[in-house]
C-alpha cells in the first residue's frame, strides 16, 4: 500500500510569535510553488502560544487538502475542568489544529506521563476529530540491555488499547529513539526501518492487516536535510518528525524538498 509521507516539525519550547510568524512564512513561501499531492503531509507544531500566529494552509488547486496543517504539542484527555496549565483537545481544534502530538519522550521523562495517560489522550483526540502523533522509543540503556523492541511493543499496545481499528488507520506512530533525539546522532537507516517494520506487525497483532497497511509510523531524531533522503527509501518509514532542523525555514524545507525526491 502506498502511504503518503508525512514530514512534522516539533517546535518544541522554542520561538515568540513574532518568530514563529517568521519560520511559517518563510514555509509557506516554499510550499507555494506545488500543489498538495505534489507535497508530502506538512505538519508544523508550534508552542501554545503560536498557534494563532500560524495557520492550515489550503491548496489552491481544487483538491481539498492542505499544504501546511498545524498540530499542538500536547492535550488534556478532559474536555474541560480544573487542570491548570492543560488544554482540551476542543481547545486546539478551535485554534486551527488538525493533528497533536502525545507521548513524546520529553513528556514521559519531565512530566512523569504514563501509557494510561497517552491512551486516554489518544481516544480523546480521535473522539474530537483531530489525529493523534503517538510518540514511541527506548533509552540507550534499553537498547543496551536488548529490550528495545519489548519496550516499544508494551508503549504500543498501551496507547492503541480499546481504539477501534479504524481509529488506529487513521493515527500517526512516531518512533524516536530516545538517545538520538538532539544529540546529533541518528539512528541507522537500516535498524530504525527494522523497528518500524516491528511496530507496524504489533499494530496489526492489534488492529488488523488493514490498519497496519495504513497507519503512518515516522522515524524522528536529529532528521537533518542529509539524512532524509535514506531514511524515506527504507520500506516501512512513512517520513519524519523533525525538532531542530524543523526551526529554520531552509533546513526543513530542504527536509520536504528532499523527500519528494524518493517519495511523493
Amino acid at each position: 500500500m502506498s502511504r503518503k509521507p508525512i514530514i512534522a516539525g516539533n517546535w518544541k519550547m522554542n520561538l515568540l510569535q513574532s518568530e514563529a510568524k517568521e519560520l511559517f512564512e518563510g514555509i509557506k513561501s516554499f510550499v507555494k510553488d506545488y500543489t498538495a499531492p505534489q507535497l508530502p503531509t506538512v505538519v508544523i507544531a508550534p508552542t501554545y502560544t503560536s498557534l494563532c500566529a500560524v495557520e492550515s494552509v489550503k491548496c489552491d488547486c481544487g483538491c481539498g487538502k492542505n499544504k501546511i496543517y498545524v498540530a499542538a504539542q500536547n492535550c488534556h484527555w478532559e474536555k474541560s475542568g480544573a487542570y491548570t496549565g492543560e488544554i482540551s483537545v476542543e481547545m486546539a481544534k478551535d485554534a486551527g489544529c488538525d493533528y497533536i502530538i502525545i507521548g513524546h519522550s520529553e513528556r514521559r521523562q519531565y512530566f512523569s506521563e504514563t501509557d494510561e495517560m497517552i491512551n486516554k489522550k489518544a481516544k480523546a483526540i480521535l473522539a474530537g476529530g483531530l489525529i493523534p502523533i503517538i510518540c514511541c522509543g527506548e533509552t540507550l540503556e534499553q537498547r543496551e540491555a536488548g529490550i528495545t523492541d519489548e519496550h516499544i511493543a508494551t508503549q504500543i499496545r498501551a496507547a492503541l488499547s480499546g481504539i477501534s481499528s479504524e481509529d488506529v488507520a487513521k493515527s500517526v506512530i512516531a518512533y524516536e529513539p530516545i538517545w538520538a533525539i538532539g544529540t546529533g546522532k541518528t539512528c541507522d537507516s537500516t535498524e530504525a526501518n527494522r523497528v518500524i517494520k516491528m511496530i507496524r506487525n504489533v499494530v496489526k497483532e492489534v488492529a488488523g492487516v488493514q490498519a497496519a497497511d495504513s497507519i503512518r509510523i515516522l522515524y524522528g531524531g536529529s532528521v537533518k536535510p542529509s539524512t532524509i533522503e535514506e531514511q524515506m527509501s527504507q520500506s516501512d518509514i512513512d517520513g519524519a518528525l523533525v525538532g531542530g532542523a524543523s526551526l529554520k525555514a531552509d533546513s526543513f524545507n530542504e527536509i520536504i524538498a528532499n523527500t519528494m525526491k524518493v517519495s511523493v
